[in-house]
């Protein structure tokens, strides 16, 4: 069975970090490329970051860029989201996924940033 658990958010204050992970089970990371989602209440989910195992970091939303690094870990199976220097306008719920999505891919429970200014 295919799944992606995300974990490690929290509440931060403005200019703080923190480091989210995806553990994956069902496939191994060199099959898919994973990516970090983020959907803020009252708006749409949108794109963050994503990676694959054969050409590194391949996406940065510009509004992350300089502030958030994504990266992997093998032989965890884990892909992670270091968030830095974070802003109010970081807080989603935070999701990971196998990348591209379509229309039908499920979206667990994700997990919950707040930066409170």
């Amino acid at each position: 069975e295919v799944q992606l658990q995300a974990s490690g958010g929290g509440l931060v204050q403005t200019g703080g970090s923190l480091r989210l992970s995806c553990v994956a089970s069902g496939f191994t990371l060199d099959e898919y490329a994973i990516g970090w989602f983020r959907q803020a209440p009252g708006k749409e989910r949108e794109g963050v970051s994503c990676i694959n195992t054969d050409e590194g970091v391949l996406y940065h939303a510009n509004s992350v860029v300089g502030r958030f690094n994504i990266s992997s870990d093998i032989p965890k199976n884990t892909v992670y989201l270091q968030m830095n220097s974070l802003k109010p306008e970081d807080t989603a719920v935070y999701y990971c996924n196998r990348a591209p999505v379509t229309a039908t891919t499920y979206w667990g429970q994700g997990t919950l940033v707040t930066v409170s200014s």
